[in-house]
């Protein structure tokens, strides 16, 4: 495999909404436990928020398939 082969096959999951969300809230979550020195609280929230953007995500996906791609 080339090495742009490579490189789309890293890149190209980037395109989704929620790897994104998912990158966001493990690098917050990552430098409120390890960086600036925030509170058990302050981390659980910044996980629960980046979990019901995900589900919030999936939610509006799965309800564009049974409206058949439509914007209604």
């Amino acid at each position: 495999m080339s090495l742009y082969g490579k490189r789309q096959r890293l890149v190209k999951p980037l395109r989704s909404r929620k790897v994104r969300v998912a990158l966001a809230t493990v690098i917050a979550a990552y430098a409120a436990e390890y960086g600036l020195g925030a509170s058990e609280e302050i981390v659980m929230t910044l996980v629960s928020v980046g979990v019901a953007l995900i589900l919030g995500i999936a939610h509006e996906d799965a309800g564009k398939k049974q409206l058949g791609g439509s914007n209604r």
